[in-house]
């Protein structure tokens, strides 16, 4: 005895409840769970983002500042901004870019000044120095940075530490002060060819 075969209305259920099941599948996997809410001492936030990059502009609408974070965490009560290894970009008046990065930072109320703690580093690509510190100020609205922990700042082949370091972007300028020390290496004349 032979079963009766499936008409095709039974064989195009099977079919569309099949896709319909694989379908399912792909949507689920797709969706991500968002991380835990932060808490700590300053608070419940009232919104965190991941993957974020905030970007400030200017009074003239020009951007002057870009933070690129895989985390930040707003809590209300205080208007800070927590960072989580925040890598940023800032423009002086002048159109140079500058680089600083860390393993945290914190926004100040209003996002003024940014704070960056943990090997904070400043990096002037078209003077070719670098800043290694442990916590980094920066003022956006003067363009000045500053550290009061100790610093080396280095523009190879030369290197100097001190106790502070200040720069004023737009300026141009940086210092360093207290117990400052340094290698400078003599310049090298090369001996003519015969």
């Amino acid at each position: 005895m032979t079963l009766p075969r499936p008409s095709f209305r039974v064989w195009l259920f099977l079919l569309l409840v099949a896709l319909g099941g694989v379908l399912v599948l792909l949507d689920s996997r797709s969706v991500r769970e968002p991380g835990a809410v932060p808490r700590d001492a300053a608070g419940e936030p009232d919104f965190y983002l991941e993957g974020a990059r905030l970007t400030r502009f200017d009074a003239e609408g020009r951007a002057h500042q870009r933070v690129d974070t895989p985390r930040l965490v707003h809590t209300p009560h205080d208007d800070i901004t927590r960072l989580e290894t925040p890598d940023a970009r800032i423009h002086d008046n002048a159109g140079r870019t500058w680089l600083a990065e860390a393993d945290s930072g914190v926004l100040g109320p209003g996002g003024n000044p940014l704070t960056l703690s943990g090997s904070a580093r400043l990096h002037a690509p078209e003077e070719r120095w670098q800043l290694d510190t442990e916590v980094l100020h920066y003022d956006a609205d003067s363009g000045h940075a500053w550290s009061d922990t100790p610093a080396l700042l280095r523009q190879p082949p030369q290197r100097m530490s001190g106790e502070r370091f200040d720069a004023w972007l737009h300026d141009n300028r940086a210092r360093l002060t207290d117990n400052v020390r340094g290698h400078h290496p003599p310049e090298t004349r090369e001996d003519p060819q015969p």
